[in-house]
């Protein structure tokens, strides 16, 4: 049994944050789940209010927050460019004033924080895998810079709270994450192929379908996201979570149809602008320092989300 710990978990409401609240509950912390639920959503949790060491507050991280904890996982940000393009200067305040918020409170109460950086950081990469130590191939006046510009200012605070204030930080760079509670219209690729195919839809592939991505289950990403929050303080990261096995776009769809047993053809649509063509992670720093690795199967993660959005379409 771990000592009693009150966790913060900003964004605790969102896809990853619901199962971060309930991975954390499970070794008996205290855990504060705070969501401002533009993209999070009571759903998520609804299963854990009541139990008495998880409290949820609706707060938005651009605002400061006066709480006394002793970690804090830093989730709060749209993450589907659906969601973050549809108030592009708010998502940019996400991450640049909610890192200043969040690192204020960790400097007042001296507790620990991790900030879930993204590999969108590395924008459309020209080093493959990638790796921490590659800076990345971002258009800072894109469409998409309000998110991946932002996260990386997020990265520059956290390292600067930590030379200048000696605040002991961890920074994750999230690959592709998914599972059960993906918002099913965040407009990412396998909710939108799940979707497409449970409804009997063209399957719409942007591109010629050769792009890769590489899908990480989401209860692999949370075991890697605490690992990195107990590690000895002069482990900072970035450290990259994610799963190094690449799928093209037409794999994936092939899959997605076998699973949903859908009858969906597939159809194919120009490229969006800035959209990376490979995505794939260097996992060997959290092999080594975490030891660490993602274990579930591109199939058995799909069946468990096709099974979940099957749910929610039933509900509708």
């Amino acid at each position: 049994m771990h000592l009693q710990k009150r966790v913060l978990i900003t964004g605790g409401a969102g896809f990853i944050g619901g199962f971060l609240c309930e991975a954390l509950l499970a070794r008996g912390y205290e855990v504060l789940c705070a969501d401002n639920c533009f993209t999070g959503t009571r759903r998520n949790i609804e299963h854990l209010i009541g139990q008495k060491r998880f409290e949820f507050m609706r707060h938005d991280v651009t605002f400061p927050l006066f709480v006394e904890v002793d970690e804090i996982f830093n989730l709060a940000c749209p993450a589907s460019p659906i969601h973050y393009q549809r108030d592009p200067v708010q998502t940019t305040k996400t991450s640049v004033h909610g890192a200043i918020n969040m690192l204020g409170l960790a400097k007042r109460v001296k507790a620990k924080i991790l900030q879930a950086s993204t590999s969108e950081v590395y924008g459309d990469p020209q080093m493959h895998p990638q790796r921490e130590e590659y800076w990345g191939n971002v258009n800072p006046i894109g469409t998409r810079a309000c998110y991946d510009e932002g996260k990386r200012c997020a990265e520059t605070l956290f390292f600067d709270y930590h030379r200048q204030h000696r605040l002991r930080i961890k920074v994750a760079r999230i690959f592709n994450t998914y599972g059960p509670r993906m918002h099913p219209n965040d407009g990412r690729v396998v909710s939108n192929f799940i979707m497409q195919a449970l409804r009997g839809k063209p399957i719409t592939i942007y591109g010629d379908g050769s792009q890769t991505r590489s899908f990480c289950y989401v209860e692999d990403l949370v075991d890697g996201l605490m690992r990195l929050m107990d590690t000895p303080d002069e482990v900072t990261g970035p450290i990259n979570l994610g799963n190094p096995r690449e799928f093209t776009m037409l794999e994936l769809a092939a899959k997605v149809i076998e699973l949903s047993r859908s009858r969906s053809k597939i159809e194919l649509h120009p490229l969006p602008a800035d959209d990376p063509k490979q995505r794939k992670p260097d996992i060997a720093k959290a092999e080594s320092v975490l030891g660490w690795a993602p274990h579930v199967e591109l199939e058995e993660g799909l069946r468990k989300t096709v099974a979940y959005f099957e749910q929610v379409l039933s509900e509708a």
